[in-house]
């Protein structure tokens, strides 16, 4: 089996005994430096990237093959790309790169398999008569459209 492959084996092994948590990304460099960046239901804690790091580290040779490895938890500027990571920041205002560059901001409030749908607050004139409204509006938004998915830090 060649290493990523054996490494790739050990992530999934792990993660099968924590299925609150799972894999964001993997890479491992020309070099053999290894990074996995997971996710959590919950949350990552340190103790979760020490276990990761332990059911990798402990079960290669070095002998073998020499690696350098990092586990981490995704950050808030990290983008959003599976179902399970909306799902798990519904409530948060999110900001959304849409495949045709234009920007959508709202608060997330929804998400299945197929879409994730946004509220959008904002005024616009009146239909009638003259001055602005208040307009609350559900924007259904299928993955397929989405370039580049956000958390909004808001201090």
């Amino acid at each position: 089996m060649d290493f990523k492959a054996e490494v790739t084996r050990l992530i999934n092994e792990f993660l099968e005994t924590r299925p609150d948590l799972f894999l964001i990304d993997l890479k491992i460099s020309p070099s053999s430096d290894i990074t996995v960046i997971l996710d959590g239901d919950n949350g990552v804690s340190l103790q979760d990237c020490l276990d990761a790091s332990r059911a990798v580290e402990f079960n290669l040779d070095r002998e073998v093959h020499d690696f350098g490895l990092q586990v981490m938890s995704a950050g808030l500027s990290e983008p959003l790309e599976s179902p399970r990571q909306f799902r798990k920041n519904i409530g948060r205002a999110i900001d959304v790169l849409l495949s045709d560059d234009s920007r959508v901001e709202g608060e997330l409030v929804n998400v299945d398999e197929e879409k994730i749908v946004i509220r959008l607050e904002y005024r616009r004139p009146k239909l009638i008569g003259k001055g602005k409204e208040d307009v609350v509006e559900d924007k259904e938004i299928p993955y397929s459209e989405i370039k580049k998915a956000l958390v909004v830090i808001k201090f």
